[in-house]
């Protein structure tokens, strides 16, 4: 697991730093709103841990501008700034969590691992339903014991729809979260991977949803 972390404070930061490593995350870790704007495109992260005050963007106004352009990816704000109206402006920002400093380093695993399980980041198998299974860790389909290898665009694809269960996505969130530092591919290219999907798992999975994109079935 992945995880971009936020902090201007450094000894602060290395302290964060330094316990998840503990926890066997990979952590990127920065000082700056800029630097952290940088990194989310050029990297792949599965979760955000941001302060708010830092410097040159704030948390807010960053986490606000990655769900303005489809970004999904779970965050956690850790701030000082502790009043409801602040909490009010995270969520609203898009926040997942909100962690008021101090806090001890085990409450953060705990809302860490609480977004994991909710989301389902880091299964290794997804159940589609009694007879299909889809394993996230190898990228192969076990459909009634015959089991099919799945490209790595069509496995990305099936757990980003997977993982937002019953929500229409549209193929611009894709876009945004599976080709995060690739060339944006064509609407053509994503119903393409849809069809080889469906082919394995089969049509009444993932309904297309006219206009707008699609939404993952589960039975």
């Amino acid at each position: 697991m992945k995880i971009l972390l936020l902090e201007d404070d450094l000894i602060l930061n290395e302290i964060i730093e330094e316990f998840l490593d503990s926890l066997e995350y990979e952590v990127i870790s920065v000082y700056d709103g800029l630097k952290a704007s940088e990194y989310i495109y050029d990297e792949h992260f599965d979760l955000l841990i941001l302060d708010v005050n830092v410097p040159s963007i704030t948390g807010f106004e960053f986490l606000k501008n990655l769900r303005e352009n489809n970004i999904t990816t779970p965050a956690i704000f850790i701030t000082s700034l502790n009043s409801v109206d602040d909490m009010e402006e995270g969520f609203k920002a898009g926040a997942d969590d909100y962690l008021k400093k101090p806090f001890e380093l085990k409450e953060l695993e705990l809302r860490i691992n609480n977004i994991k399980r909710l989301l389902h980041l880091e299964e290794d198998e997804i159940i589609i339903d009694d007879n299909i299974k889809f394993n996230t860790k190898l990228n192969f389909i076990d459909n009634d014991s015959i089991k099919t290898k799945l490209p790595l665009k069509e496995a990305q694809i099936l757990k980003y729809l997977a993982n937002n269960t019953n929500r229409c996505v549209s193929q611009d969130e894709l876009s945004s979260n599976i080709w995060t530092y690739e060339g944006a591919p064509t609407s053509s290219t994503i119903r393409t991977y849809i069809k080889n999907i469906r082919k394995i798992i089969g049509d009444e999975y993932i309904e297309t949803i006219k206009g707008v994109g699609y939404r993952f079935n589960k039975k």
